[in-house]
């Protein structure tokens, strides 16, 4: 069973089967058990039964992998065959383009306002550092060594857990079936803005009722308790039509005017990632840079504005009693991890594209920190605007940030926008600026699953992307369509606070257990000192075996015991929409147990040894040959 390294046998049978000696990589099995060949330039996999001791000529022992001959060879095909970005800049645009979407505008300064301003800075800032940024680093590390997809990935690293790729994929086509939405709206408002006068600053159009006051009219208008801005019944009336439905039990029927325009974008996502990140990666050149011009734009619109001042003061205010509540650290916790977006699939499938000695720790450092920063900018941008509202309302500021979530952009700041100079413009390149930042977190969310299903199943659709995305993005639309009905706001809301939070935390939660104590902190490790020439440091090592996973179950567990109660416009959720919330987000992660039995009863032996096969690396990780830099023993 065990042979010395210049054994005859064994170069013998490379001569037998000349494909294994012709490829220019190393296979590396689960505990880096390598054979050279005699000429000491070439490498390829020890052969025999799994779990058997190979004895190197070296003195060191390793195990062996059970991947055959040919089976290894179709793997290092696949391998030289996968596709690469064109430069590291494509890759840190679309990471970026990914982390930084439609919450970085909308969530984060409403998050802060609300969490003690200034203040909020601080734990935001801790669990930045302690949370989100390892959890960033773990994924780009895991998706570049192993270069695989969110399903195959767990063949390499613990088998058991190999239902959490297939829970992320369902958690991805939920969020794409609401998160579109949202841009529909944006491509809707974007549309109507191409016009002398933008239609939600007057009370004369066929949609207003008696209750809209224009109180940017030259007249005295007097502000009742019942007064409704021209804006907001532009957003409720018009553009949601949600007067037409009764709420989640009687959605009614569907926009047309919607469709058309989530139809477009759907158009828009295939042809931007119908060939793989080599066309994508050109995309995100416009969609990820865009924004920053524009906000840029939008910031010194915002502080030349009359009341600018007043905005900021009470965006960075700090109240420091807050720090003592329990809910700030949880908010600062949650809008940390789900700006950076860890455990959708996206960073492991980016990263798998990458080259193999690529610096993903710098990667991680600069995307993370660029996404924090445009954040914190993007309250100015909207309180700036905020503090131009109240100056002009006569009111505190308090009492024009009350709208929260897209309402904040679609009511508020547009309104904002129509009545400043030169209105036309700048609501144009706002609402193109929405679009451009959730264009690149869609191509990112189904590149996810792309990535995850043409790595698990290459033989059926690796030559058939373009059918294969194709049939994703109809998917895609025909689940959207319950959000395009009148009620189709209240089924956006339900899907982003129920169906997906929970549902990302726990497969997260699982994959930092399933990567630190099963695959073991120390082979990971291993591992990026192989892909970067160094070992992380002890910090690191910390965050992802303790501080991460306790950071996510503290969220988690938060938003179980505290769930949030949910209204939108009038309309308060009923109890059973809870339920059906829950039941969402369940059916997603029910592949991890599920897949947990099967695998458990379809692999041979006794419970032990099912156990522990299940839990060991089943194939082996190909590293390029190039690249390989064999130290002296």
């Amino acid at each position: 069973e065990t042979e010395p390294l210049t054994s005859k046998t064994e170069v013998s049978d490379c001569k037998e089967r000349e494909d294994c000696k012709e490829n220019g990589l190393l296979v590396r099995n689960p505990k880096s058990a390598l054979r050279l060949v005699e000429d000491g330039s070439k490498v390829h996999p020890r052969q025999g039964d799994k779990g058997e001791a190979a004895q190197i000529s070296n003195g060191y022992s390793g195990g062996q992998s059970s991947v055959p001959c040919n089976e290894g060879q179709q793997q290092l095909m696949e391998l030289e065959d996968r596709e690469t970005w064109s430069k590291k800049v494509d890759f840190l645009l679309s990471v970026i383009g990914y982390a930084v979407d439609l919450g970085n505008v909308w969530r984060f300064p409403y998050i802060c306002y609300q969490n003690g301003g200034g203040a909020f800075l601080i734990p935001y800032t801790i669990m930045a550092i302690f949370g989100g940024i390892p959890l960033f680093y773990m994924e780009l590390a895991l998706g570049q060594y192993h270069r695989n997809g969110c399903i195959s990935i767990w063949r390499k690293i613990c088998p058991i857990f190999k239902g959490i790729g297939f829970a992320i994929c369902i958690i991805d086509l939920y969020v794409a079936s609401y998160y579109n939405t949202i841009m529909a709206w944006a491509f809707y408002y974007l549309v109507s803005s191409f016009t002398a006068e933008l239609p939600w600053t007057s009370c004369t159009n066929a949609w207003n009722t008696g209750n809209c006051t224009n109180y940017f009219s030259k007249d005295n208008v007097s502000w009742s308790q019942h007064s409704i801005s021209p804006a907001e019944e532009f957003y409720t009336r018009q553009v949601l039509q949600v007067h037409r439905s009764n709420g989640l039990d009687d959605l009614g029927g569907i926009s047309w005017q919607l469709t058309l325009c989530l139809l477009l974008i759907f158009t828009i996502v295939y042809f931007s990632i119908w060939k793989g990140v080599k066309t994508s990666g050109k995309v995100v050149w416009v969609t990820a840079t865009f924004p920053y011009i524009i906000l840029f734009i939008l910031l010194v619109r915002g502080a030349t504005l009359p009341g600018a001042w007043r905005g900021v003061l009470y965006y960075l205010k700090p109240d420091w009693q807050k720090l003592l509540a329990t809910e700030v650290w949880v908010d600062a916790a949650a809008q940390i991890f789900f700006s950076l977006g860890p455990g959708f699939g996206v960073l492991l499938a980016y990263a798998s594209y990458n080259k193999f000695h690529n610096n993903c720790y710098q990667d991680a450092l600069i995307t993370s920190t660029v996404n924090c920063v445009t954040s914190f900018v993007s309250g100015f941008v909207i309180f700036t605007v905020l503090g131009y509202m109240a100056e002009m309302r006569n009111e505190d500021v308090s009492e024009v940030a009350k709208d929260t979530g897209p309402s904040l952009l679609f009511i508020t700041y547009a309104e904002a926008i129509a009545n400043m100079p030169a209105s036309t413009f700048f609501a144009i390149i706002f609402f193109l600026m929405l679009l451009t930042l959730g264009l690149d977190s869609t191509f990112a969310g189904l590149e996810g699953v792309i990535t995850g299903v043409l790595d698990e199943f290459p033989h059926v659709w690796s030559k058939r992307r373009e059918l294969f995305v194709l049939g994703l993005i109809i998917i895609c639309f025909l689940g959207s369509l319950a959000t395009l009905t009148f009620g189709g706001a209240y089924v956006v809301k339900l899907f982003e606070e129920y169906a997906t939070g929970p549902a990302v935390l726990t497969v997260v939660f699982l994959e930092a257990v399933a990567v630190a104590w099963f695959y073991g902190i120390t082979q990971f490790c291993n591992d990026v000192k192989e892909m970067l020439g160094f070992t992380p440091g002890w910090y690191w090592r910390v965050c992802w075996v303790a501080i991460s996973p306790i950071f996510l179950l503290f969220i988690t567990c938060s938003f179980l015991s505290n769930p949030p109660e949910l209204r939108l416009f009038d309309y308060s959720y009923p109890y059973w929409t809870t339920v059906v919330g829950y039941c969402i987000g369940t059916s997603s992660i029910i592949f991890i147990p599920v897949y947990m039995v099967y695998r458990l009863i379809v692999t041979p032996g006794t419970l032990k040894e099912r156990i522990l096969k299940s839990i060991t690396p089943e194939t082996a990780t190909e590293i390029p040959f190039g690249d390989i830099r064999m130290n002296a023993v």
